[in-house]
């Protein structure tokens, strides 16, 4: 399994730690200062790395109101290249760095995953159609997985969300969980996301039952991990975790070494 490989140390509950990006430019919030932006990012990548997480990712979180795939301007797609190839000088070079572009950016985050040597990208609106608060997200594995096959980049990972958070699913309402994960894995996905309403909601644990055992492929948690909750996912094969590692557990501070040291302790706990 390529999951497998990819995330060598452990079967499961591999930690794949969040990189926030500062306002990139030309977005509402951003400072002016890009060098700064870039140099904060990787300082948070080697702040991961000493503490041994299985894997980085990527992702203009601050880049908000956010815009649709269509109307992501190439400042995004170069600001992130250059982030990215930055943060992987400093990574060793068995550690997986993924990347993922909002909104629905997938095809910009395979070209940046190319140009980087990242090993995965993070994509929404997978399968079925959904309504987002950026707008109407519709399905992209077709597409997307043969742009992958033209620019030659198989060898990237494509890990995808399940019912995307901050979006309403009325329209799938009668399409369970299970069904949509056999479609993902059907299209053929690397890896199934299951994630919360919003960033940092818990994902329900009972969404990580129903699919465990009926699935081939890896199931990652994609929001709301916390110290006191981990066991809950200890059948997911990966955590990506960005809120908790913040201080005071809010996505827009800094890092906490405390935060993080205590996470990855019950983390070591549980794969005794």
């Amino acid at each position: 399994m390529k999951f497998m490989k990819l995330f060598k140390n452990h079967s499961k509950l591999n930690v794949i730690g969040m990189v926030h990006l500062d306002a990139l430019p030309g977005t509402p919030k951003y400072s002016g200062n890009f060098e700064k932006i870039v140099s904060k990012a990787v300082e948070e990548a080697k702040i991961y790395e000493s503490h041994n997480l299985d894997g980085i990712l990527i992702e203009n979180m601050h880049d908000v109101p956010y815009v649709q795939d269509k109307s992501l301007g190439p400042e995004i797609v170069s600001s992130m290249t250059r982030i990215a190839s930055e943060i992987k000088k400093v990574l060793q070079p068995n550690t997986p760095c993924g990347i993922q572009v909002l909104a629905c950016g997938n095809r910009q985050a395979l070209a940046i995953a190319k140009a980087c040597d990242l090993q995965f990208i993070r994509a929404e609106g997978f399968v079925f159609g959904h309504v987002a608060d950026e707008g109407y997200t519709d399905a992209c594995a077709g597409e997307l997985l043969r742009y992958r096959k033209q620019i030659d980049a198989e060898d990237v990972l494509v890990f995808t969300d399940l019912k995307k958070k901050h979006s309403s699913h009325s329209i799938t309402a009668d399409t369970s969980l299970l069904e949509t994960a056999h479609a993902a894995e059907f299209f053929l996905t690397d890896g199934i996301v299951l994630t919360g309403t919003a960033t940092g909601h818990a994902a329900d644990t009972k969404d990580l039952e129903d699919l465990n055992g009926k699935v081939k492929v890896p199931l990652l948690i994609g929001s709301g991990v916390t110290k006191d909750n981990i066991s809950q996912y200890s059948k997911a094969e990966a955590l990506i975790i960005g809120s908790y590692f913040k201080e005071k557990g809010n996505w827009e501070n800094k890092l906490s070494d405390k935060r993080i040291s205590e996470l990855m302790n019950k983390v070591n706990e549980l794969r005794k």
